[in-house]
């Protein structure tokens, strides 16, 4: 199986080699006999993280003097997040993230997703770059044999959809909304009062477009740079889901490393966080969200999030309180 998988791999890269003229895409300024390192992600460029990540690759080819050559492959080499988090569990390629199904392949990350849990951004990067993360760091090292880059995020969810403004829970009734493959997500949906339908994001916006689904949930800066104002009208800003993810590295594959280029890999990888969270944070309320999608055709409001608040916390918080109790309180505690 490793072998048909790695002979897949190879085959997918040399087309890609082909395609680009023989050239790497992340640089041209690694030296014959540098250290490849593939990193492939989702979605290209406008997306948040991958702006981020073909960045981080050029810049740690750069900065290695030409003795690294992370090469960024942007929704072109392996397009599904568990294919790629698949592939680097295994090493046949380096660097990888489950992007928004992080849920799905890191179960102890679930608990960030309770609806409403996660108080702001400020919260989540005091836990993620602090004791939280580094004992997340652990866990995933033994357990999965990946290494943590960074965390980061795509920013609080909001509901957008082709059917009305959505300003309380009462709105939700009677909306069939897509949902990320993980319970959590369900759960919110089907706990705030829509019908939650699982689905990978490659069929969202064809299954909005022949109304299998009402709308789905993105934060503002991918409902942007993922093109779902041509599907729908209503963007309502709810808040609803904090989104946590990982970029991580097969754990052999950084275990080879020099510890200089352990060490540039993490201030590379401190970099690219502080470059998603100024693309996701700057455009994440009101004002900004009207700015940037109404003049495409959705008409964006203000949801009353105080009302979606009481129903997570009355409806959703108790049995992830009951299945998370020590991580919980880590979470509740963090200031």
């Amino acid at each position: 199986m490793r072998g048909r998988l790695l002979s897949a791999v190879a085959v997918v890269l040399l087309v890609a080699v082909v395609l680009s003229g023989g050239r790497s895409p992340a640089s041209g300024q690694a030296k014959p006999g540098a250290k490849k390192l593939d990193f492939p992600h989702v979605t290209a460029p406008p997306e948040s993280s991958a702006v981020a990540f073909k960045w981080m690759s050029e810049e740690l080819t750069k900065r290695s003097g030409g003795a690294l050559n992370v090469v960024f492959h942007g929704g072109t080499l392996l397009t599904k997040e568990l294919e790629i988090m698949d592939a680097v569990k295994s090493g046949n390629v380096a660097i990888g993230n489950p992007a928004g199904a992080a849920c799905t392949v890191f179960p102890e990350m679930c608990v960030f997703l309770t609806p409403y849990l996660v108080r702001d951004y400020n919260h989540a990067y005091a836990m993620f770059n602090g004791e939280i993360g580094r004992n997340l760091d652990e866990i995933f090292q033994k357990k999965y044999k990946v290494k943590v880059l960074f965390f980061y995020d795509y920013g609080f969810r909001h509901f957008w959809n082709n059917r009305r403004p959505i300003t309380t829970p009462a709105d939700l009734k009677g909306l069939k909304l897509r949902v990320q493959q993980g319970r959590v997500f369900a759960d919110t949906v089907n706990g705030l009062g829509a019908s939650a339908v699982p689905m990978p994001w490659g069929e969202v916006i064809p299954a909005a477009q022949q109304g299998v689904i009402d709308g789905a949930d993105l934060p503002v800066v991918n409902i942007n740079a993922l093109k779902a104002y041509e599907v729908a009208k209503y963007a309502s800003m709810t808040y609803h889901n904090y989104g946590p993810t990982v970029l991580v590295m097969n754990l052999d594959i950084w275990r080879g490393l020099t510890p200089d280029q352990q060490k540039l890999f993490l201030e590379a990888s401190r970099e690219a966080q502080a470059k998603i969270r100024e693309m996701t944070e700057t455009v994440d309320n009101f004002q900004k969200a009207k700015e940037i999608l109404e003049p495409k055709g959705m008409k964006v409001n203000q949801a009353d999030v105080a009302s979606f608040r009481k129903i997570a916390e009355e409806k959703i918080w108790p049995q992830y309180r009951q299945q998370y109790a020590e991580m919980w309180d880590k979470i509740v505690n963090t200031r």
